[in-house]
């Protein structure tokens, strides 16, 4: 998919509000530890872009932070610095590619979130991965799924990050959200999945994020991994 275009001039084609939210009870933290612990059978509805790859790949981790706020549970999520050379202004969750002395795909994404954010791991607990997901530019990435205790203070490395915010697990897993688009015609034509957000600054003015792409993809596959 060209990074050229804008997503948001995209038209929707459908809203998937005919297939069931996540219950609220599978949302709660036991729930969530429990579902990790004894997995259902299921299968990712998105593996990867639909257009061809780099055929060098490379291995990459991102966190899925699942913060824990009362008896709610937040996703939180970062919008890319526009001085990235990829996915600049992109929503994408704490994330980068594997190093060396990371040992697994996990510590991948904790060294990331800690880097990009400043999210120490000693607030994180670490539930479980999804499948990986293969993307555009070659990045072969690890969705590391994990609860996040409240009384973390991040530090964003600004030359990767340009905002921090949360978006509610229960608004994020209710498919009435998801929104279908298409880029391209005919044999050309490629779908995405989008979750706009639009929350309260604390001056009191709206700001929208539009939630796209390999992050909407990966987010759909927690819902299917959660409605299973």
């Amino acid at each position: 998919m060209s990074l050229s275009f804008d997503p948001q001039q995209c038209p929707v084609l459908a809203i998937d509000d005919h297939l069931p939210a996540v219950p609220r009870d599978r949302l709660a933290a036991l729930a969530l530890r429990d579902r990790f612990q004894r997995a259902p059978v299921w299968q990712p509805e998105r593996v990867a872009d639909r257009q061809p790859v780099p055929m060098a790949l490379v291995h990459a981790s991102v966190l899925i932070p699942l913060v824990l706020r009362g008896d709610d549970i937040t996703v939180l999520l970062t919008q890319r610095s526009e001085r990235l050379s990829q996915h600049p202004g992109q929503i994408s969750f704490p994330g980068g590619r594997a190093e060396p002395k990371d040992v697994t795909p996990i510590a991948t994404a904790l060294r990331e979130a800690e880097e990009e954010v400043g999210l120490s791991s000693e607030f994180v607990q670490v539930l479980g991965t999804l499948p990986r997901y293969t993307t555009i530019t070659g990045y072969v990435v690890t969705p590391v799924v994990a609860l996040v205790q409240p009384g973390f203070r991040l530090r964003v490395d600004a030359s990767e990050v340009a905002d921090v915010f949360e978006v509610p697990l229960a608004y994020l897993m209710s498919p009435a959200h998801h929104r279908r688009h298409a880029v391209g015609e005919g044999d050309e034509a490629r779908e995405f999945l989008s979750m706009p957000w639009t929350s309260q600054a604390p001056d009191g003015s709206l700001r929208s994020y539009f939630i796209w792409g390999a992050t909407a993809a990966m987010l759909r596959n927690f819902y299917r991994f959660l409605a299973a």
